[in-house]
């Protein structure tokens, strides 16, 4: 790969770490009382992590997650990323906040790095949101600042990486996607050839649009007033949530099968959610309108609701 040795493992993983620390200060600003509880972990076999939870005033539980692991890779590991074994490394940031007012968003972060034998080596990640009430212009700004991220790395990137978000973030016995999607994208370097500076580039600034973006929704929605009936469908929806996470998501399947820390796997699951048999939505109330959202390739760039 060209260029892959002007950035080093070390100077990766010292970045993640401070990503991690000023996500953690700029949250704790905003949820006004809360502050971070750190666990500091080791791997057997070499490296460890730091896990942050924070449950506050309008935070009702999150978690800010920074994992630096490495050794010999695990004999699963390597049939599943299909990839010879060798000496591997894998380090990135992830984050789930699930706030307390319903029309505050659930939102995910991660952005990680992986390398193996000191030659293969990718990166991934991505930012998606999940609504319990879809809002316009919420979603509107949201995609529209990851399409600006996006247009730094190439003019196709956001419309590719924003398909690979919705086809991902789908709950197909549901048949209804788990919030407005973003992007996501895996193996950049890897099986999708990059330049190493230029995809690490795009990814940092991936990691730094995670405050603004979020604080504008948050600010834009944590004063509003709620009734049980929104508390309720938060509920739900946090119920569709978990689904997904423990159903669908390849990230918490890999890392629960190859003995991850499961408390820093979990960490992304509401601290309450509901499942009601069979449950409906009253036709065209605000939960069925954005029940009808939750669906594939909407233009969030330009929605509104008809």
């Amino acid at each position: 790969m060209p260029d892959q040795n002007q950035i080093g493992k070390s100077e990766i993983v010292e970045w993640f770490k401070d990503l991690q620390d000023s996500i953690c200060v700029s949250l704790e600003g905003l949820d006004e009382s809360g502050r971070f509880h750190e666990d500091k972990w080791n791997r057997d076999g070499g490296g460890g992590g730091r896990t942050r939870v924070i449950k506050g005033q309008h935070i009702e539980k999150g978690g800010v997650n920074f994992s630096e692991v490495y050794g010999e890779m695990p004999e699963i590991m390597a049939k599943k990323l299909d990839i010879p074994s060798g000496q591997f490394l894998a380090s990135g940031v992830s984050i789930v906040l699930h706030p307390k007012n319903p029309w505050v968003p659930i939102i995910h972060m991660n952005v990680r790095y992986f390398e193996v034998n000191d030659s293969v080596w990718w990166f991934g990640g991505g930012i998606d949101v999940t609504p319990h009430y879809i809002i316009d212009s919420d979603a509107r700004f949201f995609h529209n600042y990851l399409k600006q991220v996006c247009d730094q790395l190439s003019e196709n990137a956001y419309a590719e990486y924003k398909k690979w978000a919705d086809d991902y973030f789908f709950i197909p016995h549901r048949n209804e996607t788990r919030g407005i999607g973003g992007i996501f994208f895996d193996r950049l370097g890897d099986r999708i050839s990059k330049d190493k500076k230029e995809v690490w580039n795009f990814v940092k600034e991936v990691g730094l649009a995670f405050v603004p973006i979020y604080s504008h929704l948050f600010e834009n929605n944590f004063t509003r007033q709620y009734t049980q009936t929104n508390e309720k469908w938060q509920r739900v929806r946090r119920g569709r949530y978990v689904e997904f996470n423990l159903v669908n998501d390849r990230g918490t399947k890999f890392g629960l099968e190859t003995n991850g820390r499961t408390e820093s796997i979990l960490m992304s699951l509401p601290p309450e959610a509901h499942w009601e048999y069979n449950y409906e939505v009253i036709k065209n109330s605000l939960e069925y309108r954005t029940q009808n959202k939750l669906r594939k390739d909407v233009n969030w760039l330009t929605y509104k609701e008809a």
